[in-house]
């Protein structure tokens, strides 16, 4: 087995599996803020996380499943581990290289569609419109391939990612991470964050 494996299955399931099926038994880990989901990553793979966030794994992104693995010790499993600190986007900037380089090689086609959505949201969360315009395209495109009974579950993936690339041409960051960040929020930041959605 590969040293990536373990994590793949923890993250989506058996393989196989329709894409609306993997998110339905799958959703409440990807987005849910559950401290026994958070504490399981920290116990399972929280010393991969380490060992990705010091450069330690690149001989994971010789394929696109070991590619997916790094990316998802970068950017999914920090947001849990670390949640609410700094420490929780420490790997954002390691992970933007990582997935625009797997992406000019074409290995997110070679994914299943549902496992590509986690290559793209990397883009999703940068606090960069060009990167949230190429997110927004990727999205657009997994959209338009979904099978017809998937259509809904990509259509919902399409309008986060275009509710995250408003944010970012409106504010040029995500307002609702200065607090975290120790970052000022400006008058117009501080009003955004006190309407429905503002936080993702």
């Amino acid at each position: 087995m590969q040293p990536w494996q373990p994590l793949l299955d923890w993250w989506f399931g058996a393989s196989g599996v329709p894409a609306a099926e993997v998110a339905a038994s799958r959703s409440a880990l990807w987005f849910g803020k559950q401290d026994s989901q958070d504490r399981q990553a920290r116990e399972r793979f929280g010393e991969q996380v380490e060992q990705a966030l010091a450069g330690q794994l690149s001989a994971w992104q010789a394929e696109p499943e070991g590619w997916l693995a790094n990316l998802l010790l970068l950017d999914q499993l920090p947001r849990m581990i670390f949640r609410d600190t700094p420490r929780a986007f420490a790997g954002d900037r390691l992970a933007r290289p990582l997935a625009l380089h797997g992406l000019a090689q074409g290995w997110d086609q070679a994914l299943p569609p549902i496992q590509r959505v986690f290559a793209y949201l990397v883009l999703e969360h940068a606090e960069d419109l060009q990167l949230q315009n190429q997110a927004v395209q990727l999205f657009q495109a997994l959209l338009e391939q979904a099978a017809s009974a998937e259509r809904e579950l990509f259509a919902g993936y399409m309008d986060y990612a275009e509710r995250h690339q408003r944010v970012i041409a409106r504010f040029g960051r995500f307002p609702h991470r200065n607090q975290i960040l120790g970052r000022s929020s400006s008058v117009e930041e501080s009003a955004f964050l006190l309407e429905p959605g503002s936080r993702f």
